[in-house]
């Protein structure tokens, strides 16, 4: 029989149990880092230190310590994962990802745009391959619209490329 059963109580906290602590009946720790899961305490305490986590938990009010935990727990796995950056380097490649996708969308766009406009008008010239991405999402022309613009020129602007100001300013 373990001691926890001989004196009636349950298991102690993560916290508890990795500190080597008496685990009470109004420990801070203890709702929010369960025995099943010792992990999850033992990355937070690793970045933060027990005593700050503790800290912490106190001066936020109890209704916003769950949403508390769940932001250093994500934090710390974030720091373990990569030391130097943490979550801005998980924030900054998703922003990357949202901004390769959104210049493929508007790449897919200005080409539905241009078979459109070939469709009702076989005169108009269907410009492929104008955009270039690079590895650094960097994309030729700068801007799309001047793709669509680019796009919607008949054959005889193209020609004649004085007709309009510059297509890549």
């Amino acid at each position: 029989m373990s001691v926890a059963k001989k004196m009636g109580g349950s298991s102690p906290c993560a916290s508890c149990k990795l500190l080597r602590r008496r685990c009470t009946k109004d420990c801070i720790f203890a709702p929010y880092f369960p025995a099943d899961d010792p992990q999850r305490f033992a990355n937070v305490h690793k970045v933060f230190g027990a005593s700050n986590v503790g800290k912490m938990l106190q001066e936020v009010g109890v209704e916003k310590r769950a949403d508390a935990v769940s932001s250093m727990v994500f934090e710390a796995n974030a720091r373990i994962r990569d030391p130097i950056y943490g979550c801005v380097g998980a924030i900054s490649y998703l922003q990357k990802q949202v901004t390769h996708l959104q210049m493929q969308l508007a790449m897919a766009e200005a080409q539905i745009v241009s078979i459109k406009m070939q469709q009702d008008d076989p005169s108009m010239v269907l410009i492929q391959n104008q955009l270039t991405v690079t590895d650094d999402y960097d994309v030729m022309p700068s801007n799309v619209h001047d793709y669509l613009s680019f796009a919607a020129l008949t054959s005889e602007e193209i020609q004649d490329p004085f007709k309009r100001e510059s297509l890549w300013t």
